[in-house]
């Protein structure tokens, strides 16, 4: 039987695999992210864990109409394009 991802590495994976064409973060509702995390953790609420992960700096959180959009942080709108080279390159 194949080993349960942590949820860090569900919301990460969600995040790429759920992301349309052209698009860096995903909608928590739209993406059918929220159903999806509630079906993988029964009876664990996934605002409360991408919340963690957020204040964590794992992950970024923009709200927007109907629900939330999750970015990786190294994709974030906002993260200055130097920021964005430093972590490609490894030294920030």
């Amino acid at each position: 039987m194949e080993e349960k991802l942590s949820r860090e590495e569900f919301i990460r994976k969600a995040i790429i695999s759920l992301r349309k064409d052209g698009y860096k973060g995903i909608h928590s509702v739209y993406s059918g992210f929220n159903e999806a995390f509630k079906k993988y953790f029964p009876g664990e609420n996934p605002v409360e864990e991408t919340n963690k992960l957020a204040r964590d700096g794992k992950i970024v959180i923009r709200p927007v109409k109907g629900g939330v959009m999750l970015y990786l942080p190294e994709e974030a709108p906002g993260a200055s394009s130097a920021d964005q080279a430093l972590k490609k390159m490894g030294l920030s």
